[in-house]
């Protein structure tokens, strides 16, 4: 018996350091590289959604402020017809959302405005790379996390051009390269060709996310600003299809039946609730 006792230690060592190693491999393969070991928390992926109860402001914006603009951003600002917040009107158009019965809305949110829209998003973590997936018209957006550097001159894009790198257990996003057709939220904060956004992503507890994000536009603000995003698990919940076009037939149909385009309201891919898997 103390025989086969002894054997069986040196055996069971050799399971463990095996183990050790195929774990480690996995990781690796699975994104996990780079991470402080025992920490899965720092899994990022999942699918989200929106977590602000009680803040009327957080259906529009990132912040209850309005931030100090320059010349340039007040302008711009006051030239916007937001469909929703304080300044909504019956005749917006917003590029998302018009409400005027007779544009469909179908071009990108931007970041970071894509969050304020009321629909899912997927995160899937990779080696040297992580891919938010949104439900909102199915925008992708890549985050490369394998060390490259901006583009010195990079093209002008709706989405911009994502780098990101981990410290500790947060993702933090850098992305320049924005054109200036986008707002920063649904209330009509503009930006311009020389937007920088930070991101800086979370996981406090295995259910809910968290999003903190710095604005830094010299040309449109006179100071960078930060406003956040909370947002919890649907761990049974996959992305839906959205087909944007739909809300032209939508919109007719609606003006059809009432005679009368009553705004500010939604398109009913807009309002649509998520639902569970069956």
């Amino acid at each position: 018996m103390r025989n086969r006792f002894a054997v069986s230690i040196p055996a069971l060592a050799t399971v463990l350091v095996l183990s050790s190693v195929l774990h480690a491999q996995t990781a690796g393969q699975s994104g996990a590289a780079k991470r402080p070991a025992g920490t899965p928390s720092l899994d990022l992926s999942g699918v989200w959604e929106a977590n602000m109860p009680g803040l009327p402001w957080a259906t529009y914006s990132f912040s209850p402020n309005i931030p100090p603009m320059t010349s340039w951003g007040k302008q711009r600002y006051l030239s916007a017809k937001p469909s929703y917040g304080p300044r909504a009107v019956d005749d917006s158009t917003d590029y998302v959302n018009p409400t005027t019965g007779k544009d469909v809305g179908c071009l990108p949110p931007g970041v970071p405005r894509i969050y304020i829209q009321p629909f899912l998003f997927e995160i899937v973590e990779s080696p040297g790379r992580v891919i938010q997936l949104f439900e909102f018209d199915h925008h992708m957006r890549q985050i490369f996390t394998d060390g490259r550097q901006h583009p010195k001159d990079p093209d002008l894009t709706w989405m911009g051009h994502s780098i990101g790198r981990y410290e500790g257990d947060t993702l933090v996003i850098d992305t320049i390269g924005f054109n200036d057709k986008t707002w920063i939220d649904r209330g009509g904060l503009p930006h311009s060709d020389q937007l920088h956004v930070i991101e800086r992503i979370r996981r406090p507890s295995s259910d809910a996310l968290e999003i903190n994000i710095t604005i830094d536009d010299p040309k449109t603000y006179t100071k960078t600003w930060s406003g956040y995003r909370n947002f919890k698990l649907r761990p049974t919940w996959n992305i839906e299809e959205f087909i944007c076009a739909d809300n032209a037939d939508y919109n007719e149909e609606f003006i059809n039946k009432s005679g009368a385009y009553n705004s500010p309201k939604p398109s009913k891919q807009q309002t649509k609730p998520a639902k569970p898997n069956k």
